[in-house]
């Protein structure tokens, strides 16, 4: 697993703590899964799903009655993200205010990341 000893993964938002436990509630389900795939206008784009259980190798956020799990090939893309939950006039959503992107669409829903190498290294190096 990527990780930092004694740090979380990722970061939960109260509003999005809430509407992760409404949706648990609402579909029986012990979590949602969160990932990233190819895809997108820009490269990669994130996956959310349901889930009855997590997999051995999950990174598991649980904050206020919420479950996350992280897949595995997603924890270092993920590392550092925090998720918010935010509705406006014309759309509701999940919002992943994510350090490791380096471009995004516009739509927000495609993102490209630093390049694994330097996700690899850490963050420990400054950035100038």
């Amino acid at each position: 697993m990527f990780g930092i000893p004694g740090k979380q993964a990722l970061t939960i938002t109260d509003a999005a703590a809430r509407q992760i436990a409404r949706l648990m509630a609402q579909t029986g389900s012990a979590g949602l899964r969160i990932g990233v795939k190819k895809g997108g206008c820009a490269g990669m784009e994130y996956t959310m799903d349901h889930v009855d259980a997590a997999n051995p190798n999950d990174e598991v956020v649980e904050q206020d009655g919420a479950r996350v799990m992280i897949a595995p090939m997603a924890q270092m893309f993920l590392f550092g993200t925090e998720i918010d939950y935010q509705t406006s006039l014309l759309e509701a959503g999940f919002r992943f205010n994510n350090p490791n992107v380096a471009e995004a669409c516009g739509c927000g829903e495609s993102i490209k990341f630093h390049d694994v190498e330097e996700l690899s290294a850490g963050r420990d190096t400054p950035q100038g």
